[in-house]
């Protein structure tokens, strides 16, 4: 679904992405960790075709989103949606309003009916289990996993074949990180929806990831299945995991 090949990237004099090249496959979840200032969501915002890259492509289902302008990156931009880190739901709007929001913004031409809008938010809501008491709500009197939760439904409204996820349990608790670990899996699960996921939560990332990739100073130090990470001799992935790995 998504092919990143030989992407560098950078700013002034700071290179932040030196040929950095992952696959991510159709209905799996990728995620992408590192410490701060690796480049995690630099890559991401290749992905979405926020940034241009220096050098490299970014392909998505065969599209090279790289090359595409106005209109055209636009279009390709409907393929996605995104939960933001800490939900970035709009405080003056309820949870109906917060996760109808995309569907209300689309092109009159192909905007939905309100009974259609209505039925597509109950829809979604129930997927990340959230039922019709929660729509008018107001995003204040929700609990922090609930919060994730109608980020995440906005994020599945308009139906996207791939979601990216920037950072979801920066500030949970740790049973608040569960619920939103079970989330992210609950979704790929129901819906086969290709995830990408930028973290430096790794207890988080083992719990949700098919493969998984380590960024240092702005290349790929490590990238597999969990376990393959788990045993690389990189040494700032042997110092990045130590930690984690100790409690367990």
């Amino acid at each position: 679904m998504i092919e990143v090949a030989d992407l560098w990237k950078s700013f002034g004099t700071n290179q932040v992405l030196k040929g950095i090249s992952l696959r991510i496959e159709t209905g799996t979840t990728y995620v992408v960790l590192g410490g701060s200032g690796s480049g995690k969501t630099v890559l991401m915002k290749h992905v979405i075709g926020l940034l241009k890259p220096d050098r490299g492509a970014v392909r998505v289902d065969g599209l090279e989103i790289s090359r595409l302008e106005g209109k055209e990156l636009t279009e390709a931009r409907q393929r996605f949606g995104m939960v933001f880190q800490g939900a970035a739901l709009f405080d003056s709007m309820t949870v109906y309003d917060n996760v109808a929001f995309p569907l209300r913004e689309k092109r009159r031409s192909d905007r939905l009916p309100a009974d259609d809008i209505r039925n597509r938010v109950v829809e979604k809501l129930k997927v990340v289990d959230l039922g019709e008491d929660v729509l008018d709500r107001w995003p204040s009197e929700l609990s922090g996993g609930m919060r994730k939760r109608v980020a995440l439904a906005r994020a599945l409204v308009s139906d996207p074949q791939i979601v990216l996820y920037d950072e979801p349990t920066t500030g949970l608790d740790p049973i608040t990180t569960g619920y939103v670990d079970e989330m992210i899996v609950a979704a790929k699960r129901r819906l086969g929806i290709t995830s990408m996921v930028i973290s430096h939560d790794i207890a988080a990332a083992f719990e949700v990831a098919d493969r998984l990739a380590v960024l240092y100073d702005g290349r790929i130090a490590a990238e597999g299945t969990p376990d393959e990470v788990r045993r690389s001799e990189h040494p700032f992935v042997q110092k990045f995991l130590s930690s984690w790995f100790a409690k367990q």
